[in-house]
């Protein structure tokens, strides 16, 4: 898959546990856990937001687009 989630890195530079972040966020520590895992299908714009806003980053600090050439 071309889209890589870094949301685990972001977590780590932040100091920030998943299920401080879920919380924060408003989303399970399940779902949270499939997206930063890479394993989430979709991601919502108000979910990448509320992350944006709580880890204080860009939405390309999250995701990043690999070719697969």
């Amino acid at each position: 898959m071309p889209i890589i989630v870094r949301l685990d890195r972001v977590m780590a530079d932040r100091k920030i546990l998943l299920k401080d972040l879920a919380e924060e966020v408003g989303i399970s520590n399940v779902n949270l856990s499939k997206l930063k895992t890479g394993k989430a299908a979709a991601v919502r714009f108000s979910t990448l937001e509320a992350l944006c806003k709580a880890l204080n980053c860009q939405p390309g600090d999250i995701l990043e687009y690999e070719s697969n050439e």
